[in-house]
C-alpha cells in the first residue's frame, strides 16, 4: 500500500526542512518512520507540530528502545497523530543517554518522558520534572534495560 497522499508531503517538507539530519524514511506496510539525528529532535518536533500540512497536534507516546551492545545505546520513539489530517507518524532518534525534553511542545511529554527515565534511565535535557513515576525514588537501576537482571538487583 503506498504511502498516504498527506504523509508524502509531510515527508518531502522535513526532507526540504532537515536534509542530512533525516537519517533514514521507512515504510512498513501503512506506517512512516523518520529517524533523525538527536541533534534536530526538539526542533524537528516543532515544526511537525506548527507546520499547517503536517499538523500534528498529538503525542501519542514517547518511548525508548534498548541496544546494549551500541554506542548511542538507546532509541528514542515518539508516535505523532495530527487529527486534522488523519495522519500517523512514527519519529526516532538515537541517543548514548541525554537527549532534549519535547516537553516544551508537547505538556504531555511530561509523563511520558517520566516514564522512559524510570524504566530505561533515559535523560531528558530540559525536562521540568525528571523523576520517578513507577517506582520508588529509591529503586537501584532501570528494569527495561536488557543488562537489567531478571530477578533484580539485592536489597
Amino acid at each position: 500500500m503506498p504511502i498516504q497522499e498527506s504523509l508524502q508531503v509531510v515527508v518531502k517538507k522535513l526532507q526540504d526542512k532537515f536534509g542530512d539530519s533525516i537519517l533514514s524514511v521507512q515504510e512498513f506496510r501503512d506506517e512512516v518512520t523518520v529517524r533523525f539525528k538527536p541533534q534536530v529532535w526538539l526542533e524537528a518536533h516543532r515544526f511537525l507540530k506548527e507546520d499547517e500540512d503536517c499538523a500534528f497536534n498529538m503525542l501519542i507516546d514517547e518511548t525508548a528502545a534498548d541496544y546494549p551492545l551500541r554506542q548511542e545505546r538507546f532509541d528514542v520513539i515518539t508516535h505523532l497523530l495530527s487529527l486534522g489530517k488523519a495522519h500517523r507518524l512514527r519519529v526516532k532518534t538515537q541517543t548514548a543517554e541525554h537527549i532534549p525534553s519535547l516537553y516544551p511542545v508537547w505538556k504531555t511529554a511530561n509523563w511520558l518522558e517520566r516514564e522512559a527515565y524510570d524504566l530505561f534511565g533515559v535523560i531528558y535535557d530540559g525536562h521540568p520534572d525528571l523523576r520517578r513515576i513507577l517506582l520508588t525514588e529509591d529503586w537501584e537501576g532501570f528494569p527495561l534495560r536488557k543488562d537489567y537482571p531478571i530477578e533484580g538487583y539485592d536489597i
